[in-house]
């Protein structure tokens, strides 16, 4: 099968079937992605690590591993100090998702015959590294054709809301980077 541009379709039902049924994305590409999308649904402030990890219920010490990461990819920049936060470096229209993968997934290494150091005795006659080398291809051509505008249809429904909060509370008297109370250090 050779790959056809013009064929995104079908490209793009093959690939919902292959992150349904086994590959998945790691958690880290996961938050990485839900940082992106929430500073994009509100592009007019800041945003701090604590109300993120506090709306998706997930740590902030890991979420400040990812944003550590995306401002290292030049994705997000963060504001240090009192009234500090982070905030997407680039328009959504120039965050390409399959880039963002690219940059938090570690391995693509699918199948043991992908590595370096392959010890399967049927490589050489296996075409099954072949096919999922295409597949891969074909998961970066789909996400290289979306950006994070295109996650951005309904803003406002990509702020989870804080249980137990009527709303998520998007000022918080925490730090931007270590999410220390009254933003200290």
């Amino acid at each position: 099968m050779n790959l056809d541009p013009s064929n995104l379709l079908g490209y793009k039902q093959y690939i919902k079937y292959i992150l349904w049924t086994d590959m998945r994305l790691s958690t880290f590409s996961d938050y990485s992605l839900r940082v992106l999308m929430y500073l994009g649904a509100q592009p007019d402030r800041l945003a701090t690590i604590a109300e993120i990890a506090a709306g998706h219920g997930i740590s902030e010490s890991h979420l400040m591993k990812v944003v550590h990461q995306l401002g290292r990819c030049g994705l997000v920049e963060t504001v240090r100090g009192k009234g500090g936060g982070i905030r997407l470096a680039l328009a959504p229209q120039n965050i390409v998702l399959g880039d963002v993968i690219r940059q938090t997934e570690s391995d693509f290494t699918l199948v043991e015959c992908f590595g370096t150091n392959a010890t399967c005795r049927i490589q050489e006659a296996c075409h099954l590294n072949a096919i999922l080398d295409e597949a891969l291809i074909a998961l970066f051509l789909v996400l290289d054709g979306y950006t994070l505008a295109d996650l951005l249809v309904n803003p406002q429904r990509l702020i989870p809301r804080i249980p137990g909060c009527e709303a998520a509370s998007p000022m918080s008297a925490t730090n931007s980077v270590t999410g220390d109370e009254n933003g200290s250090r």
